[in-house]
């Protein structure tokens, strides 16, 4: 049986361990930055998807239609052999095609060194190209040489 004195230090113990473990996720939680800007077609309707699917993950979207999308793929970089519909820029990183929101979180949390993401082309079943038969899909990442490896694979 506890004494009064040695419960009390017990709880003020348990107390003390859950103020800690709060203190460590608060400062280790991934972060997801308040603004993405999307350059993207005044036409194309699966972008306008992707920006509801970032928009519903937390991101706060400034997309901005333009004349040639591939002129900014350039301008920022993107290879064109990852090239996809719609370009974005996230805290420093370039953002190409249906690149799923939380891998964009994830990106932000580690802060790799490389250049962005990508997933090349449209495939079905990533953000804004829902369909009744997704399909399996690479996201790559790429530094500025045009160096590629996969970052995550998604789909069935």
């Amino acid at each position: 049986m506890m004494t009064a004195h040695a419960l009390r230090r017990f709880l003020a113990a348990g107390v003390l361990a859950v103020a800690a473990a709060a203190t460590v996720w608060w400062w280790s939680r991934p972060t997801v930055a308040q603004e993405i800007t999307v350059y993207k077609s005044p036409t194309c309707g699966c972008c306008n998807k992707w920006v509801t699917h970032l928009e519903q993950h937390g991101f706060s979207v400034a997309a901005h239609d333009v004349a040639d999308v591939n002129r900014v793929k350039a301008q920022l970089g993107v290879p064109p052999t990852l090239g996809s519909c719609h370009t974005a820029v996230v805290g420093g990183y370039v953002i190409e095609g249906h690149v799923p929101a939380d891998l964009i979180a994830r990106l932000l949390a580690e802060r790799p060194a490389v250049a962005g993401l990508a997933v090349p082309g449209m495939p079905e079943g990533s953000p804004g190209m829902e369909g009744p038969d997704p399909a399996r899909y690479d996201v790559f990442a790429f530094d500025r040489e045009g160096k590629t490896q996969v970052y995550d694979t998604r789909g069935p």
